[in-house]
Parts: structure tokens; C-alpha cells; sequence
């Protein structure tokens, strides 16, 4: 017996008998279908014929639903019922597909929806669970028109907004004065102790209790202090917190260290945590709360954990998952033409903090990410190493766009910065230079963009020093001179509660330097709250940061917890975001920002007064492709007897892509919960399930433009069309 027949064979329980009987009670032709079908493939035909009639009077859906690459344009002028219209003929088209779940460690997961209800209907088996049946009922009412997309008005929008206080409201600034109190007590006793002691953090015998307090206060602007005195176990951690975690998530934290998950949590980001909870600010921590804490799911999976990113697995020699041959030694990633990822060998490959939903877990299961951060130093050799790694840059035929992460890419020391930024410029000279003697239509891409990617003005706004900020200032006059136009630095805010006084001077800080900062939100399940990225989005434009990409959770089921379903995204996008929406008429506006970047803050006020606008939602909801790129093309083409989602993702049709994603074609996910499990969650953190009406309904999903703002510099000159370090 097959595996599939024995999941055929499985009865289905008491809550899913009640609801199929629901689903045929609302869709008797539905249920006549299914009754007088003898097979499966009698039920395809006869709700094929069904459907079909829907779709003769429907052209939009029509139209969509053929399309091998359906364009935004016409995404837009579907309507509700054709989601469902679509829906249902690719569940047809998709029946019977077996996929490898990883969600379940590679389990082989079938989708067949259709069967599954018949199976029910007929022999009261099939193995399908509540949250399938309930997802089946959504799909039929939106499909009669019983559903509507719910869109909401600017004052609903700003309402949620107001539930969320931010970091530099007096109230939460008094609360966490007290949490670094708190936490300086503690660490003052563990210096005494001689616990952690070193050459520069520790007390001279003659100091009284009042000098050794204002000393502690001292190390408390110092970056190097909370890295030194990072928290790396579940007991310190409790302390630290006034012993205020209860029993359960001390276990999971305990079982996470057993099983060699690192703890790293620096002495500034766990004071931004509520001990003592204001009345109203009831639950507003939550996300910094779900970064810091691990889940059941990351414990049970770690150990199993598989990569996500393809393309990050690199045999020497051999081309990545996009075609791209790389140096040796994992310093250079790279998945588009124009762009690649480059990585330090110095504490740049360390971070301020671990998220239990980082996309690197894979790589801290195996032992190549870790804290021990005495050993990071840049060995003799990375300077050699650098200039070899730099000849990569320079020789490339479309790389023009740097981005230096990690890790963090201002762990790393201001002298090896120093040293990456300068050894980064004189390259951009050497390209253009060779330029010079290249006919037009043969020239390389110049490097026109730096970026660096960093949380530290989040996680750590202590590093963001004035020698930090002189030596950014200073890069980037030179660098234009080199021809180089666009310095930005991605950072990472998940919460508006993480915007405080010291992240606000950080940003203020990198501004005067002349770099853009932009910002990377994961939309983790308390991050997808409703009016929560939008608050986060408000509070970062006052303090002059632009959003840039908002990204679906990364990985399988080690992520479960804070995964928010496509879904989400796609519901945030088209009714929460269009309230921060600008015109197409502001573009030119936008695209100057950073010629201006030292007016950062003032530019961005001026828009959103004449855009009449709380925010601008300058950002694209995407999620990294366990293939290759950025994506939010998608099709429910599937659905687990759990209830969890079948997504066929389709590259991003606006920007320019390694060849390889012809011969790849499209990318399948299996989503690691179901949308009523979701939707129980929300509930678990105080949301009103009201909120997310309609929310079932969305199965589609298209890319969004880019805004200008974030568009490359075009040449005054033609460059080559070939592409180099490249086997397809």
C-alpha cells in the first residue's frame, strides 16, 4: 500500500464531519456534484463545467488565469470572485502533484483538495483536518459572492496605528530607565565577582560604590561594554528580567541551550523589554519579545534545519543555485547580475544579537555562524584576501552595486572598515579607468551603489560612534569622485517600540554622514499585527529612514512561530499600506531624496504634508526565494490536508535576473501553518479576528513596482550585454 492510500484510508474527525456537513449545506450544487460523482475524476469534470461557467463572463479572470506571467496591471483589475475562480481551476490543474514538504523533513506532500472532500463526503475519510475544511468554506463563499475584500479607510488605519506606543514616548523612556538600572546592578555584581573581568571592563581596588555606578554608566555608551556582557544563558537571561519569565518559556529556553542553540542578547536590546508592563503599552514588546525568545518549533527542528537560500550552498569551483561562479572562502553571495553580497572575514561576520527567526540558523546549527567573538580578528592574510576578492568586483561585466552584511556589517572595527571602504573605492577607480579603454557596447558596469547592511542602530545604537560617522563621511567623498552616487545603509526596525532616544541619535548620526537609510521589516506574526508595521513605518520616517523591502519570514517549520502566512502580506498590501501610498507625480520628488540625504528628515515631512499621507510606504512586500531572488508573484495552486498553503512563486518580472531562472522555472512553498492557525495566534496575542475578515481570500499575489528612489543611476555611456563569472 502507497502512502497516498494510506492517507486515503484515514477518517476524518468529529469537528471536520461538522464542517464538511456546513460546506455542503451552503453549496448544494457543490454537494450534487460530489454525490453522484463515482471517482475523482467525475468530481474535476463536473466542478470544471461549473466553474467554467463562472469564468465565460469574467475576462479579467479569464485572462489570468492563462497568462504563464501575468502582469501587475491586470492583477489589479481582478475582483474577489475571480480570486476564487482562479483559485479552484488551479486546484484542478494541480491535482495529484506530489511535493517534498520540508515543513515535515521532506515528507511528500499531495495536493488534491477535490479528492480530499469527495473521499470525506463519500467514505467519511481522507485524512483532512479542520482548518482544510474551514479554508474550503472561505473559498466557496468568496466564489458566490458571500465574501467581500474588505478595504479600510484612512481613520481605521490610523487608529490601529495608535494602539502601539513607540520607544520615545516619556512613558516607555521612564520604564526602561529602570530596566538598565536594573540590568547595571546585576553586571556590577559580576564585575566585583571578577566574572568577565578584562583589561578594560573592571574596578580599581580603591573605588567606592558611587564611583564604581558612575563607571558602569560610562560602559553603558559603550558598544564594546553589552558585547563584552552579552546575556548567553537562560538563567542570566531570567535574571537580567527580574525573574519574570514564567516556568514554560524557561523550559523551552533551557531545552535550547541543550540542544546548542546560541544565546546572545546585549544588555541595551534586553532592556527595551517590559518587565514591569505599562497599562498602555499592554503587549506593544511583542515583537522585540518573539526576536529574543525561542519557540518549541526552533528547538524540536534544530538539528534538522535545512537551508533556505539555494544559492547559498557553493561547492568550490562549481557555479551556485544561479549560475554565478564565486571565489572560494563563502566571503562573496550572489543571486542577480548587477549586485552581490560580500562578506567580511573580521567581526562583520558576527551580529549585536541572534534572532530566533534568522535566515542563518541553518549555518549556527552547523557551527560556521557562532559568538566567539575573540576569534573573529581579521587574521594577517584578509588584507591579500581582500584584494583578490576585490579583482571579482572589478572584473565582472554587470556588477555595480556592493553590498557589505554579514553577520553585521558594522560589526566589524572602524580600522578594518577603514581598510574594506578604501580597498572598495580604489576598485571602483580601477573599473572605471579600464573603461576608458573599452569601445561603447563592450564597457563593464561601473559600481554606483554601496550599501551597508546592519540592526546596530537598532540592536546596538552605541557603535554608531562620531569616529564611525567621520569615517563614512570621509568614504563617501572620495567615493564620488570614483563615480559612485548612491550610499545606503539597510538596517533592520521590526518594531516601533525599538525606536528609541539612542537608535533616534544613531540615525540622526548616519544621516549627517551623507549615506540613505532604509529599512528591512520582517513581518513576523506580532510584527503583522494589525497597524503595527504601519505606526513602524510613521515613527521611522520622522526620524528620516525610508522603508524599503517588507519580507514574508524565511525557512520551514523551525520558523513556525513567527511565520505570518502570504496571505498577510498580501492583505497588508493592498488595504493597511495604500494609506501610505505615494502618487506616481511625487516620484521625481522621491528619487532626489538622496542627493539630499543630510535633509532626510526634513524632505520626507514636506512630502507627506503636500501627499496628505501619515507615512510613505515606499517598500515592497517580497520574500526571499528559496531558489533564486525576491519575489510576491504568486498562485494558491495547492493545499495540504492540514490546511497549510501550496504556493507556486514566479520570479519578479521588474528586475533583470541570472538566465538560469528559464531553464528553473517557477518555485514551489509549502507554508509551515494554516490560516486558521494563524488566525488562533493573532487571537492568543490580543488582536479581534474582525481585523482579518477576508483574509482566506487571498490566494494571489504580484510583485510591486519598485519606486524610483531605489532604481540604479543610469550611464552616460552603453555597457556590454554579456554576463561574466557565470555557468547556466
Amino acid at each position: 500500500m502507497t502512502e497516498i492510500e494510506k492517507l486515503d484510508r484515514i477518517a476524518i474527525d468529529v469537528k471536520s464531519h461538522k464542517l464538511l456537513r456546513q460546506l455542503l449545506q451552503e453549496n448544494p450544487e457543490l454537494e450534487e456534484i460530489l454525490r453522484n460523482s463515482k471517482n475523482e475524476t467525475e468530481v474535476v469534470v463536473g466542478v470544471r463545467e461549473w466553474i467554467g461557467r463562472s469564468l465565460k463572463d469574467r475576462d479579467n479572470a479569464f485572462r489570468f488565469y492563462h497568462a504563464r506571467h501575468a502582469t501587475r496591471e491586470l492583477f489589479d483589475k481582478l475582483e474577489w470572485r475571480d480570486y476564487a475562480i482562479i483559485r479552484i481551476l488551479d486546484y484542478i490543474d494541480n491535482a495529484g502533484k506530489e511535493y517534498p514538504d520540508l515543513n515535515l523533513r521532506g515528507e511528500i506532500a499531495v495536493s488534491n483538495p477535490l479528492r480530499l472532500i469527495w473521499l470525506a463526503v463519500n467514505k467519511g475519510t481522507g485524512g483532512a483536518k479542520p482548518d482544510f475544511f474551514i479554508d474550503m468554506i472561505m473559498l466557496f463563499r468568496q466564489l458566490r459572492g458571500e465574501s467581500q475584500q474588505h478595504s479600510f479607510s484612512l481613520e481605521q488605519v490610523t487608529a490601529w496605528m495608535d494602539r502601539y506606543p513607540t520607544g520615545l514616548d516619556p512613558r516607555i523612556i521612564q520604564v526602561r530607565e529602570e530596566n538598565k538600572q536594573r540590568i547595571i546592578r546585576i553586571l556590577l555584581k559580576q564585575i566585583e565577582k571578577g566574572e568577565g573581568k578584562n583589561s578594560r571592563y573592571y574596578f580599581e581596588p580603591h573605588l567606592n560604590d558611587e564611583q564604581k555606578q558612575e563607571k558602569m554608566q560610562r560602559w553603558w555608551e559603550d558598544h564594546r561594554f553589552h558585547l563584552r556582557f552579552a546575556v548567553r544563558s537562560p538563567g542570566l537571561l531570567n535574571e537580567m528580567l527580574d525573574h519574570s519569565l514564567d516556568p514554560d518559556t524557561m523550559k523551552i529556553l533551557e531545552d535550547a541551550s541543550d540542544a546548542g542553540i546560541p544565546f546572545f542578547v546585549n544588555p541595551y536590546y534586553l532592556s527595551l523589554l517590559h518587565v514591569r508592563v505599562p497599562y498602555f503599552a499592554v503587549g506593544a514588546d511583542l515583537a522585540i519579545r518573539h526576536y529574543i525568545f525561542y519557540s518549541k518549533q526552533l528547538v524540536k527542528e534544530f538539528g534538522n534545519i535545512v537551508a533556505w537560500e539555494k544559492e547559498d550552498q557553493v561547492e568550490p569551483g562549481k557555479p551556485n543555485a544561479a549560475g554565478w561562479l564565486l571565489p572560494e572562502g563563502h566571503n562573496i553571495h550572489r543571486r542577480y547580475p548587477e549586485v552581490a553580497i560580500l562578506i567580511p572575514d573580521t567581526m562583520g561576520r558576527a551580529c549585536g544579537g541572534l534572532c530566533s527567526s534568522c535566515q542563518r540558523m541553518y549555518d549556527f546549527q552547523s557551527g560556521r555562524l557562532n559568538f566567539n567573538l575573540d576569534k573573529l580578528a581579521p587574521g594577517e592574510k584578509w588584507g591579500e584576501k581582500l584584494k583578490k576578492l576585490m579583482r571579482y568586483f572589478e572584473e565582472d561585466a554587470q556588477l555595480r552595486d556592493i553590498l557589505i552584511t554579514g553577520g553585521d556589517g558594522l560589526m566589524s572595527s572602524d580600522k578594518s572598515l577603514q581598510l574594506l571602504l578604501d580597498e572598495i573605492c580604489e576598485m571602483a577607480v580601477r573599473k572605471a579607468k579600464k573603461n576608458e579603454s573599452l569601445p561603447e557596447g563592450e564597457k563593464l558596469a561601473e559600481f554606483v551603489r554601496i550599501r551597508i547592511g546592519t540592526r546596530l542602530p537598532v540592536y546596538l545604537p552605541q557603535r554608531i560612534t562620531l569616529n564611525l560617522v567621520k569615517i563614512l563621511k570621509e568614504f563617501k567623498e572620495k567615493a564620488v569622485a570614483a563615480g559612485i552616487r548612491q550610499f545606503i545603509i539597510q538596517t533592520h526596525f521590526e518594531s516601533p517600540m525599538e525606536v528609541t532616544p539612542l537608535s533616534s541619535m544613531a540615525i540622526q548620526r548616519l544621516i549627517a554622514s551623507g549615506w540613505t537609510i532604509t529599512n528591512q521589516l520582517v513581518f513576523t506574526s506580532a510584527a503583522s499585527r494589525r497597524g503595527h508595521s504601519a505606526k513602524l513605518r510613521q515613527v521611522l520616517n520622522d526620524i528620516g529612514v525610508l522603508p524599503y523591502y517588507t519580507f514574508t519570514v524565511k525557512g520551514y517549520m523551525e520558523n513556525n512561530a513567527g511565520f505570518a502566512p502570504n496571505a498577510r502580506v498580501v492583505q497588508e498590501q493592498l488595504e493597511e499600506k495604500v494609506a501610505g501610498q505615494i502618487e506616481e507625480k511625487y516620484y521625481e520628488t522621491i528619487r532626489k531624496f538622496p542627493e539630499e540625504a543630510t535633509m532626510m528628515v526634513e524632505n520626507i515631512e514636506a512630502l507627506r504634508r503636500f501627499a496628505g499621507v501619515p507615512f510613505l510606504a515606499t517598500d515592497r512586500n517580497v520574500l526571499n526565494l528559496p531558489g533564486v531572488g525576491k519575489s510576491m508573484t504568486f498562485r494558491m495552486i495547492g493545499i495540504t490536508r492540514y490546511g497549510r498553503r501550496i504556493l507556486e512563486f514566479d520570479h519578479d518580472e521588474t528586475r533583470t535576473h541570472s538566465p538560469i531562472i528559464h531553464k528553473m522555472g517557477k518555485v514551489i512553498i509549502i507554508e509551515s501553518k494554516s490560516i486558521h492557525e494563524y488566525l488562533r495566534q493573532m487571537e492568543e496575542l490580543g488582536e479581534e479576528r474582525e481585523d482579518y475578515n477576508g483574509l482566506y481570500g487571498y490566494s494571489l499575489g504580484q510583485t510591486e513596482q519598485r519606486i524610483p528612489v531605489y532604481d540604479y543611476p543610469e550611464y552616460s555611456f552603453q555597457i556590454t550585454e554579456a554576463m561574466t563569472n557565470l555557468e547556466v
